[in-house]
């Protein structure tokens, strides 16, 4: 027995293979895993063998194609009204921020550094102890402390 031609296949087939796209998706997208459905079958076709069961194949295609439309859409852009403004590059931080960056200088120099280097630069405690010259549990009360002072002088964070 041989396989039917293609065109056939996807007359016989295609409201099935939708209601199992509809089934995954919803009703809106299903139509674009209904295409890809019958794209990826019609490069596989001419090498499935003649006793294959071609509606528990098309299910099973469906069924993944309809996963990946379904994932390709929580990945795509979404789009927005307006672009936040971005400061210019070389732009001083201080002026983004002002109230942040006056209760970062209040914090003492080894608060402070200890802070930019574990919370903005994500240096591990150890490595902050040898910039800062002590021991790595004192970079990480540093880093704590400057965290605790920053949280009470810039309210904003709460």
């Amino acid at each position: 027995m041989s396989l039917p031609p293609f065109e056939e296949v996807v007359a016989e087939y295609g409201p099935m293979v939708l209601r199992v796209c509809r089934a995954v998706l919803g009703p809106t997208d299903a139509a674009d895993a209904w295409s890809e459905t019958f794209l990826s079958a019609l490069r596989a076709y001419p090498g499935l063998d003649q006793d294959t069961n071609i509606e528990a194949w098309l299910v099973t295609v469906a069924h993944r194609r309809a996963i990946d439309v379904g994932r390709a859409l929580t990945r795509a852009p979404v789009p927005a009204e307006a672009l936040p403004e971005r400061p210019a590059p070389n732009a001083d931080p201080a002026g983004y921020d002002p109230d942040l960056w006056a209760a970062l200088a209040a914090l003492p120099t080894k608060q402070r550094r200890a802070v930019a280097y574990h919370y903005l630069a994500g240096l591990p405690h150890a490595e902050i102890a040898e910039l800062l010259g002590n021991s790595t549990d004192a970079a990480r009360r540093a880093a704590a402390d400057g965290l605790k002072t920053l949280r009470k002088l810039y309210p904003k964070d709460r």
